[in-house]
């Protein structure tokens, strides 16, 4: 069977690699700390010591890491990864980073094949198998690395060719953050006309308007200071890579997400990175 590396065994990549773990693939993991690898211990999965022996070990190797800072450290370098890879060998970046990060990477290690596949809903829906998965990449190499996709994923959509995983996961962030600002905003209105704003949720959440940010900030108080510190720097990075990738700043879509942004005391950043 087709070897599977993996990196990044947190709250969203633990479950994942969990599920291929399960499914039968002989897997190698690696972590930074090794404490974070004891879940798996009595597991079938074997520890690499390395990223370069992580490498080697690996005929899919996956990264679901923090940032495009992280990518580049776990792979790239004399003692990276790609140090110890086979030619012919796929990185899969499940991480959610700007698509020239992807494109670079691939301009760079030529000899290997590199997959986006930025994911969306959290580590309990990997456990149950249920998800999303954006893949970007020549459709051969996404077809090779399928079966890996769907032991967590369903659906596993390929949107297009390398980087459009990412444009996709952005463009759906940019999306939840500019609904965040909407729901607010009308639950301001709901509390100036002095209606029940749980009641009003309800209804956001079953009628016409059924908004799942609106249930976020429902389940809240009505505000964001819950969510500002787990995602409002991860919301900015994403719309940031969303207006560097062509959105207009003064679309209705990102002003209403950098209200949004602004609310969690969040800005995004300029995230110009060259193409090859």
């Amino acid at each position: 069977m087709t070897r599977v590396g993996f990196v990044g065994v947190g709250s969203q990549g633990g479950p994942m690699a969990r599920r291929i773990i399960d499914a039968g693939f002989p897997t190698t993991l690696w972590a930074r700390s090794t404490e974070s690898l004891e879940p798996y211990a009595g597991t079938a999965a074997t520890f690499a010591t390395t990223p370069e022996e992580l490498g080697a070990a690996s005929d899919v190797l996956c990264l679901c890491v923090v940032d495009d800072a992280d990518v580049d450290e776990v792979l790239r370098g004399p003692h990276g990864a790609l140090s110890g890879i086979r030619d012919g060998a796929t990185v899969v970046i499940h991480s959610t980073v700007h698509p020239s990060t992807c494109t670079q990477l691939q301009h760079d290690f030529p000899s290997i094949s590199v997959v986006d596949a930025p994911v969306s809903g959290g580590g309990h829906k990997a456990e149950a198998r249920e998800l999303l998965v954006m893949v970007g990449g020549p459709t051969d190499v996404v077809e090779h690395c399928r079966p890996i996709f769907e032991t967590y994923g369903n659906p596993v959509l390929h949107i297009g060719p390398l980087g459009a995983g990412q444009e996709a996961k952005v463009l759906n962030n940019a999306v939840f953050a500019a609904q965040l600002e909407i729901a607010l905003e009308a639950f301001d209105v709901a509390a100036t006309r002095q209606l029940d704003r749980d009641a009003v949720a309800k209804i956001l959440a079953i009628g016409s308007g059924r908004s799942y940010a609106a249930e976020i900030v429902a389940g809240m108080g009505f505000n964001l200071d819950g969510l500002a510190p787990v995602a409002g720097a991860l919301l900015a990075k994403d719309v940031g890579i969303l207006v560097d990738q062509g959105g207009a700043p003064r679309s209705p879509l990102v002003i209403a997400a950098d209200a949004a942004l602004a609310r969690m005391g969040v800005a995004r950043p300029n995230l110009p990175r060259a193409a090859p």
